[in-house]
């Protein structure tokens, strides 16, 4: 049953959207929060085992700009989700779940990053805004996304 706060019209306005709808929409964005540190780790994960042949958790750190144990903690997360696999002082390896994970993330980055790219944006401010914005658009959206990076959509 809709009620006088779900029949407001004036979709321009944020304050006269939906109560249900905004609810929805910061519902959305804590949920892609959540998943977004995991996703930054198998991502980076994949990436080192690709460029220097493993992962360890002291590169991970480095590059993530973190310490040790934020890593260890992380870890620990990703491997109860059945995203990595690893024994103590050893590389850490992505789970099937978690090379899907990872190519998932890769492809929405780079689609991300070439549509920022397509806008006029150069490349290396491109690349460290997808970092955020990769996390947070929906399915739709990277699909416009992609149309007008492959220079579908003007």
């Amino acid at each position: 049953m809709e009620t006088d706060s779900d029949s407001l019209t004036d979709p321009s306005d944020p304050e006269a959207r939906p109560v249900t709808q905004r609810a929805e929409a910061f519902q959305s964005v804590r949920d892609a929060r959540r998943l977004e540190l995991a996703e930054d780790y198998v991502e980076l994960v994949a990436e080192l085992i690709e460029s220097i042949g493993e992962a360890r958790p002291v590169d991970i750190a480095a590059r993530l700009g973190v310490t040790a144990p934020t890593v260890a903690k992380a870890l620990d997360r990703l491997t109860r989700d059945g995203l990595v696999t690893r024994a103590r002082y050893r590389s850490v390896f992505l789970t099937e779940a978690g090379v899907a994970l990872a190519a998932i993330c890769r492809e929405r980055h780079e689609v991300v990053v070439r549509f920022l790219v397509r806008l006029g944006l150069d490349p290396a401010t491109a690349e460290k805004d997808a970092e955020g914005i990769e996390h947070h658009v929906s399915p739709a959206t990277l699909e416009l996304f992609r149309e007008f990076a492959n220079g579908c959509r003007q």
